[in-house]
């Protein structure tokens, strides 16, 4: 039976000595059952169905398919047949950087974009005019929603209060320098918010470690913070930033970032202020089974808690050009029965959040196809540019048309439907209607966007 198992790539054999580990007592046979019945999982059934059972190494392809079929019939369930989509744009405001994350190939360092520096750093910083203009242009074309994840920019402050207050502090260690001292201002936190919210597109911005970069070298809290954003014209807070929820990993694949316990804390405070968010884990370089279900579980529990989030995204690894395969450290991600695996475990253990999205960008087509009928029923958006994975060296990530969605839906033998970032604006999409474009924005009117 050797050929039924499909071994793992990723992490070298004992590269890291981590405490978290997947081992049970449970077995996969009773985890099983529970899913099926759609009783609520424990970590140890979670590591059971992700791992297709500790009782051997690999991934027993029997077992799998039968953890995407409970997965798949849970997602049937749960959501129907419709597989959603929203019209968007990133517009990500700045690649300038210094948080070092070693999966990261995103970001410049911030040096570079000083108004002294002698190389060009191929980066970017965009003003709020220059996102405003950008972001108007798509509106006009249809898009109901930008997304906007950036770097930590030396100069990016809350608002002008909090540039006075770090302008007064005698702290070296704020990562602040003031704006003058670049190439270029990327203004405010809350200039760039409401430079972005155009004609009552939807806003979706500031991650945790966004948040605590607003907020860095004050007293205030998350709340304080997310509830300027709010005034500004954020709608909704991306769950990114989230990695895996398990500090013994973020310190070696993220040790300048927030932990684990402050990136709660300020999902927990933008759910407070009346936002919504959303919800990712980042999987598939140093970490094993047991912290992708134990970081399921710490998004359950928060979902318990909030009720605010509309959306789990599972992002697999893109580890070309990353410091972490660069260094030795990763030499592969997820295999594709990994990638089916999460998707399917994260629709079976996350029983309180209905929606869970495949990520095309990370996938590609074919797969991300495929992850439809492994439990997600969401196909993300439009996305009038990405360059975080593209970055990295993904070969996926530039742009994807209303007829391409509807098409390949359609294809799977699933409902195409537009979609709002919350979920609540729903429309059907007939593949015999076309052209296919928008209709939810607030200037869509079935145009296609190109």
């Amino acid at each position: 039976m050797a050929d039924a198992f499909e071994p793992s790539p990723g992490t070298p054999d004992g590269e890291f000595d981590f405490e978290i580990r997947p081992d049970t007592d449970q077995s996969f046979e009773n985890a099983l059952a529970k899913a099926r019945a759609g009783d609520r999982l424990t970590v140890d059934d979670g590591i059971e169905l992700i791992t297709t059972g500790t009782d051997h190494d690999g991934i027993d392809r029997e077992r799998k398919e039968r953890v995407l079929e409970a997965a798949d019939r849970r997602r049937a369930a749960v959501v129907g047949d419709e597989v959603t989509f929203v019209a968007n744009l990133n517009n990500n405001v700045t690649t300038a950087c210094n948080t070092g994350c070693l999966f990261c190939n995103f970001k410049d360092r911030s040096e570079k974009f000083r108004a002294d520096a002698p190389d060009d750093h191929g980066g970017f910083t965009k003003t709020p005019e220059e996102s405003r203009a950008i972001v108007a242009d798509a509106v006009e074309r249809g898009i109901y929603e930008v997304t906007s994840v950036s770097g930590l920019h030396p100069a990016l402050v809350l608002d002008d209060e909090h540039r006075e207050i770090l302008e007064a502090s005698d702290r070296g260690d704020l990562n602040y320098r003031p704006a003058p001292q670049y190439e270029k201002d990327p203004g405010t936190y809350t200039a760039q918010i409401r430079a972005m919210n155009v004609d009552g597109v939807h806003v979706h911005s500031m991650t945790p470690e966004e948040g605590y970069h607003a907020l860095r070298g004050t007293d205030w809290s998350y709340e304080d913070v997310y509830g300027r954003l709010k005034d500004a014209g954020l709608d909704s807070v991306p769950g990114t930033a989230a990695e895996i929820l398990a500090d013994e990993v973020r310190e070696v694949i993220c040790p300048g970032k927030i932990d684990t316990g402050e990136w709660l804390t300020a999902m927990e405070a933008a759910a407070a202020v009346g936002l919504d968010t959303t919800a990712t884990i980042m999987y598939g370089h140093v970490e094993n089974e047991a912290h992708r279900v134990v970081h399921l579980d710490r998004i359950r529990e928060l979902q318990d808690r909030t009720g605010a989030i509309t959306e789990f995204v599972p992002l697999s690894f893109v580890h070309h050009e990353t410091p972490l395969h660069e260094r030795g450290m990763v030499d592969g991600g997820a295999s594709a029965a990994e990638d089916e695996l999460m998707i399917a475990v994260s629709r079976l253990y996350l029983d309180n959040v209905d929606h869970i999205q495949s990520s095309w960008v990370k996938y590609g087509d074919t797969r991300g196809l495929k992850m439809l009928n492994c439990g997600a029923d969401d196909f993300m958006g439009t996305i009038l540019s990405e360059e975080i994975t593209k970055r990295a060296g993904g070969d996926y990530g530039e742009y994807r048309s209303v007829a391409e969605y509807v098409d390949m839906i359609a294809a799977i033998g699933r409902v195409p439907v537009e979609r709002s970032t919350d979920y609540t604006e729903r429309r059907r999409v007939d593949p015999a209607d076309a052209p296919h474009g928008p209709e939810l924005g607030p200037h869509a009117d079935g145009t296609p966007l190109l």
